[in-house]
């Protein structure tokens, strides 16, 4: 996924784009409110997320906002150390689609990104308006839980499957171990992490493509759109 990261700070945006970087993210920095607007024309290519701190040098940050959100649908998520409610209700009245306080914890700020860019994923290339999810040979619906390889159903369990979907709806992202454990099974890494592996291997084995699911080492797991 490509994240425009809006942040004055050298320092700050270099230590947070490695992090991005690390966890599948294609980052581009731009450290003005003007660099910002610039970078999101409309033929530029999109971005999934815009992580906009508020304290720019040459505009307001909420301000900026509201020019993104003219002339762009994509998710931006504020960063700022106003942790008021006012402030809070302020960006997203303009627009924002969640609001991050500093100092924040990296794998809270990654869990906002992945879940303000699932909630817009009807609006990725991989997904028909039908509810369906088409990824080379794999078809994935939504609506009846249903997944076709080639055509032929593959029947999966209900965790399998929420697992699938989950890592589906953004292909090439990497998911971080305790976000899909938190989000599939409802619960915390704990004792989990087994139970993980032990389903992604069955999915491996059912769909019959050892590589669609691939292991980031230290970090989780990250769907390889096949080839059709």
């Amino acid at each position: 996924m490509r994240l425009l990261l809006v942040e004055d700070d050298n320092h700050v945006a270099a230590a947070l784009s490695a992090v991005l970087a690390r966890h599948g993210f294609e980052v581009t920095h731009a450290r003005s409110g003007e660099e910002a607007l610039q970078a999101l024309v409309p033929e530029s290519d999109g971005f999934g997320v815009v992580l906009l701190d508020l304290g720019l040098p040459d505009q307001d940050g909420y301000e900026v906002c509201g020019k993104i959100r003219k002339r762009t649908s994509t998710p931006v998520i504020m960063v700022t150390a106003r942790s008021d409610v006012r402030s809070r209700i302020h960006g997203l009245n303009l627009g924002a689609d969640d609001y991050v306080v500093k100092p924040y914890d990296t794998g809270e700020l990654l869990a906002r990104i992945h879940a303000v860019s699932r909630r817009t994923a009807h609006e990725d290339p991989a997904s028909g308006g039908d509810g369906s999810l088409h990824l080379g040979r794999v078809r994935i619906e939504l609506p009846t839980r249903q997944v076709t390889v080639d055509g032929a159903v593959v029947q999966l369990t209900r965790k399998e499957f929420d697992l699938l979907a989950l890592l589906a709806q953004r292909p090439g992202v990497v998911f971080r171990r305790e976000q899909i454990i938190s989000e599939v099974w409802r619960t915390s890494w704990e004792g989990t992490g087994r139970t993980l592996e032990v389903h992604v291997a069955s999915l491996r084995a059912k769909l019959r493509m050892p590589a669609l699911i691939e292991t980031v080492r230290g970090v989780g797991y990250r769907l390889v759109a096949p080839a059709a």
